[in-house]
Order: C-alpha cells, then structure tokens, then sequence
C-alpha cells in the first residue's frame, strides 16, 4: 500500500504540529490505513508486526477522539504486556499530544509505588496506559473510574495472552462499558485472539499489513548491542575502522539528521544531511555532492533517500532501526549494487529494538549477525596501516628533496632520524584530527592551542577584547561595550551574516553549523566563524556562497524556532 505524508492524514492542526518537530516525514503502512478508519469510529483488528509505528497507529486517534468536556475523566485505556512497553507508549503518546492542552497520560505499571499511581488517577487522566495485573489492582480498589470510557487498546495482545494474562484482559473488558470502541493489534492470529474479538468487538475492520516480495542483495548485514548513549560514539568507531569512501547513515526522523550531523562535525567528520524539511535547490546540490564523490557521509530519513541513485556505495549504517521491515530491504539496497561487494551496520538499543530485528530477520529471510564493535586498539592499527600505507607512497614518489635541508638541520641539533619521524608522525596525526575522540576531548584541546597562541577558542571569550579565527584563517576583532558589540567585517574571502536565532532560543554553534550546511549544502569545513549571543548569532561564510546562503536559510526552522538571516553591512551597535 502506498504511504501518504501524516499532513494528508485526517488529524487536527496540533498533532500535526507535534508530529512535524517529532521529525517523521510519511505515516508507516499500519499507520496509513489505521489511523483514518479509528478516526471514524470502527473496531479494528491490526494484524501487524513489532517496530511499525502500532504506537502512533492507535495512539494519535485516542488523543484526537479524547472530549474536552470531560478531560478529567478516563476515557481511554490502553493495556500492554510489560511496563517497558507502558512506559515508551505513555512517552510517545504525550508527545503527540503536546499541544493539545488539557490531556493527561498516566502510566499504571507494577515495580512502581501504587500510592504514586493512585495520586495522578485522582488528579484526573484522560489516557491511561498499563499493564493488565496492575489495571485490575487499580480496579479493585476503585482508584480507576471507566464509567466515561470510550476506547481501549490491546497492544501486542498475543504478547499478554502468552504471559497469562487472558483472564485478567476479559475481566477488565466485561467491566468497561459495553458502548466502547476497542482496538487491538498483534502480530500473530492464534484462536485465542479470534475468540477475543469475537466475543468484545463489535464489526470490527481488519487490518493486515502485507509486504511486498523484496529481494535482498548479496551483502554482509551485521548489528551492534549498544546503549543509548554510546549511539554516536560506535556510529565513529565503526566509520574510523571501516573507513568507507561512499557512505549512508539512516535516521527515523529529521530532527536526528539535523542532530547526527551537527554532533558527526564535531569530532571531525564532514558529513551532510538529506530530509524533507530541506529545500529543494540545497537537497539537489547535497545529492549532487554524493555522486560527484565530494561528500563522503551522506545521512537521511527513509523518504529523502529514495532519490539517491549511486552504484559505489560502500556501506550502509542504520543509526536508527527502521520502522517498518521494508525500510531496512530499501536501506541495505542502498550498497552492494552493480556486482560490487556492500555491507549493512545496524545499531540495536534495549529489547524492544532486539525484538523489532527479529521481525526483520524472519522478513527478509536472512540472519544477520551479532559482532563486537571494533576496541580502541583496532581502530588505531587500522590507522596506523593507512598511515603506512600514505608514506610508502610518499617516499616511492620522492617528491620530498624539498625538505632534505629541514631534516639535515635537525639532524646537526643532535636528532635522531626516529625522533624526527616519529615527531613529525605526530604533528601529523594532529592535523588530521581523532574524530573517535569524545566531543568534550576535543574542545579541551581547542581550548588548549588557542590558550598556547594568547588567544581564546572560536567559541571562547577573553575579556573586553577578543580575536576570533575562523576555519579559513581570517580574523575579526570586536571590543565589548557596556551597551552593546562594535562589530567589524571579516575579510574579504568572507562574508558576516546575522541571524535571529541566540541562547534564549536554545540554540548552539551546532545547530547552526547543522543547519547552514544541511540547507545550502556548503561543506562544514567552509563556514568560519560562529558567535551565539543571547538574542541573535553571527555566522561567516564565503563571499561567493552568500546568496546560496540567504536563499536557503530563508525562514528556516533552527532548533524548533523559525529564523531570518541577512548580510551584516555596516559596523553596528546592538545590544545582547
């Protein structure tokens, strides 16, 4: 079936707000044919298998379903099997219901102190999420009320049915009142499931997402177990080690695009991002770059890597696991092409994640295999081989006589040749940056080489007077005053730019490295210098690149705040 934008779907103005910052793009198949037919009423029976978006599928209904009249009451009820899954649908739901006031969303779950639960019951909760156990607990000490109740959910109900939950989930389904709208969802169909339907729900609408036959390619397909704040750091680990020339990271949603990017060109990578969100002149000039090989890492969301059409790709990472199985088939399809060897890297985080990969697994028909991710130790001898390697082809070249004096002189100053190739391997090494160092490692060490020069950092302050240099080595120089900046113009290779976006709008130097580059396409390497003040930043780019700039960043979306940019002209006076 085709997917359709969630702006086409039938949901109000305030979910598509939150949907929209959230960052998905298109609605999954189980989302596409649920949400419309929830939406007007009807039972449904969503036969549909673990990381499709079940979670959006029914819960963006109930929050749209919810009467304002009666907010303070219960008037949906959604049972999972365990208190994980309560807990991530509770997150989910609240998110989509962001602005839409007056909803509240309570999770019930046993390992959690009751008094607590029954204290936001009496509050008033319009959805409540739980497991069937602690629901009946609630129940019998009248602390739950359900005489408003319009809809229940059963999520993963072959889940509950298999953890002995049967009599429980029939007990509450008789107590509820028998004008409801009752949705489930499992992935399997066992009698047991049927027996349910039949008996508590009323005509209800099957839904079963069939996929379409995919061939898979020849590829090796491998994933990592990796908690969820060491995502980046094994994403840079496993790019240091494999070193791929032509590479695609996936993401679910365009603000982790935006994000990835920002954090990937902090530790040295020049990475560029592709999603819906972009407009169409920067997208086409990223996409340009990719197949002209002038960009390396190119990451993107499902739906703006259709596009993408190049044969030489190395390797494919899924920093996110996919929603939907055919995702991942498109994804991986991505490498291995034109009877060239590809390989597939997916970071996994929890069981829920675990579960959702045994489903793809079974989908594609494939084992894809567990691996360790590379130590410390092997990415470094992968490096030093590289450097090897360049070396070898330097002195079988010989176009180094230039520099015979420096050594000869170093040499009469007691050097050893080895202290003077390890030094200058060194200072080598330097250079080229360690982007496997953690990112506060590395704004130490700016901190440090800027101190040594009587300077301070690009993004650092040194008093009443401070000299900033960019990434293209020109300099500015500004005098801090008591009622504002006197701000002069960089040189002439550069042009300064304002934008109206600062620290109040919780926005960083990242965000606006991300999104200059994401929107015009520019390499991150080419931006200069960035200053965040409270109200407003100040951004270099290159002259001949301006009006890229100005028309790409035309009311861009920085960090959730919409912003303007335009050409500093003149020295100003403003104030922070």
């Amino acid at each position: 079936m085709e997917r359709i934008q969630f702006s086409l779907l039938p949901i109000s103005e305030e979910v598509k707000k939150a949907v929209s910052e959230m960052g998905f793009e298109e609605a999954t198949a189980i989302q596409t044919q649920s949400i419309p037919l929830i939406m007007d009423g009807n039972d449904i029976i969503g036969h549909s298998q673990t990381g499709t978006g079940k979670t959006a599928a029914f819960g963006i209904p109930v929050i749209e379903k919810i009467d304002k009249e009666l907010r303070n009451t219960t008037q949906a009820l959604i049972l999972c099997p365990t208190r994980e899954l309560a807990v991530q649908a509770c997150e989910e739901i609240r998110k989509f219901a962001k602005y839409k006031h007056g909803i509240s969303v309570v999770p019930i779950y046993g390992g959690q102190p009751i008094d607590r639960q029954i204290r936001a019951l009496k509050m008033g909760a319009s959805i409540v999420i739980g497991t069937p156990g602690r629901v009946m607990d609630h129940l019998r000490r009248r602390t739950l009320k359900l005489q408003n109740l319009s809809m229940v959910v059963l999520d993963e109900a072959d889940e509950m049915l298999n953890m002995g939950f049967r009599e429980d989930i029939e007990t509450i389904l008789q107590d509820v009142p028998a004008e409801r709208q009752t949705i489930l969802f499992s992935a399997t169909m066992p009698p047991e499931i049927i027996k349910i339907t039949k008996q508590y729900q009323t005509d209800p609408k099957m839904i079963k997402i069939v996929h379409h036959e995919l061939t898979v390619p020849s590829i090796e397909q491998y994933y990592y177990e990796v908690g969820s704040g060491r995502k980046i750091e094994a994403l840079s680990r496993l790019l240091d080690y494999h070193n791929p020339n032509r590479s695609v990271i996936f993401c679910n949603t365009k603000r982790m695009v935006d994000e990835l990017v920002s954090e990937l060109m902090v530790r040295g990578y020049t990475p560029h991002g592709l999603h819906g969100d972009m407009k169409q002149q920067a997208r086409t000039h990223v996409m340009d770059m990719f197949k002209a090989g002038a960009c390396d890492i190119l990451i993107a969301t499902d739906v703006a890597a259709r596009g993408i059409d190049v044969n030489d790709i190395d390797a494919v990472f899924n920093f996110d696991i996919p929603q939907d199985e055919e995702y991942y088939v498109h994804r991986i399809g991505r490498t291995g092409r034109a009877g060239k060897s590809g390989v597939a890297h997916t970071l996994v985080c929890g069981r829920k994640q675990i579960f959702a990969l045994r489903d793809i697994q079974r989908y594609i028909k494939t084992k894809i295999g567990l691996k360790q991710l590379p130590t410390v130790s092997e990415v470094e001898a992968i490096r030093n081989e590289k450097l090897i390697e360049q070396i070898s082809q330097t002195l079988e070249a010989k176009a180094f006589q230039k520099y015979e004096a420096v050594v000869d002189k170093l040499l009469e100053n007691d050097y050893t040749s080895v202290d003077i190739a390890c030094a200058l391997l060194q200072m080598l090494d330097q250079n080229a940056g360690d982007a496997n160092v953690r990112e506060e490692n590395f704004v130490r060490e700016n901190r440090r080489q800027n101190s040594d020069r009587g300077e301070r950092s690009e993004f650092g302050r040194s008093g009443s007077k401070k000299v900033r240099v960019n990434r293209e080595g020109s300099s500015y120089r500004e005098k801090s005053k008591d009622r504002g900046h006197e701000i002069e113009l960089p040189k002439e290779s550069m042009t300064r730019l304002i934008v109206s976006v600062g620290r109040k709008d919780r926005v960083s130097a990242g965000h606006l490295l991300a999104a200059i580059a994401g929107e015009s396409g520019l390499s991150g390497k080419s931006i200069g210098s960035i200053e965040v003040l409270d109200n407003y930043s100040f951004v270099e780019v290159p002259k001949d690149a301006v009006e890229l700039v100005l028309q790409a960043m035309d009311g861009c979306v920085i960090n959730g705040r919409k912003s303007s940019i335009e050409v500093v002209k003149n020295k100003k006076r403003m104030k922070k």
